[in-house]
């Protein structure tokens, strides 16, 4: 492909998660940025929302939700903003991706803070994961816990009930440990296993 000049749009999602005080909760933030390289002033920002959520981690409910616009095209937009409060009390579950398009997709919510809505899930799941990891880690544990895998179960061709993750599992692969991308299955396979 030849392209020609400046983009025409750029759209950034970034998601960032932190532990909150006390361990049993964590806050993701997703922020969404629009751009239009080529407008004046260069680089024109057209939308610039975060949705930011606390995660009870024992359940996976969202405890708290705020959603903020900080580059918008209409003055009235920001008026959606309150009924991204409807997120607390969801499970980040099985169920998340159909609740949160019954609550905000179209005229009933905002479709670049429903973007992040979206974003969220699969960002928390990660996160959830990774807060156990360094739990474990810090105390001493191995940073694998076969639990943790169910997060991830049936999310990818990987992750399939018959997949190769849970073959390299079995075959005694531990997650954190070792490079990335994961080597093959049959490094961890011993020559009687295939």
């Amino acid at each position: 492909m030849s392209r020609a000049g400046l983009p025409l749009h750029r759209r950034t999602i970034s998601v960032t998660a932190h532990e909150e005080q006390g361990g049993g909760e964590i806050s993701v933030e997703a922020e969404l940025r629009d751009e239009r390289p080529w407008e004046e002033p260069p680089g024109g920002v057209v939308h610039r929302m975060t949705l930011t959520v606390r995660i009870r981690l024992d359940d996976m409910v969202i405890t708290a939700a705020d959603a903020d616009m900080r580059t918008f095209p209409h003055a009235e937009c920001p008026r959606i903003t309150p009924a991204f409060d409807g997120l607390v009390g969801l499970g980040v579950t099985a169920g998340y991706n159909r609740a949160i398009q019954e609550r905000f997709r179209g005229i009933s919510g905002c479709t670049h803070l429903y973007e992040l809505a979206r974003a969220l899930g699969p960002a928390v799941v990660q996160a959830a994961i990774s807060a156990g990891a360094l739990r474990r880690a810090a105390d001493g544990e191995p940073v694998h816990n076969p639990r943790a895998t169910a997060g991830v179960l049936n999310s990818c061709h990987i992750w399939a009930p018959d997949g190769v993750g849970l073959r390299k599992l079995d075959a005694g692969w531990r997650p954190g440990t070792g490079p990335r991308p994961v080597p093959e299955l049959g490094t961890f396979e011993s020559p009687g296993d295939a």
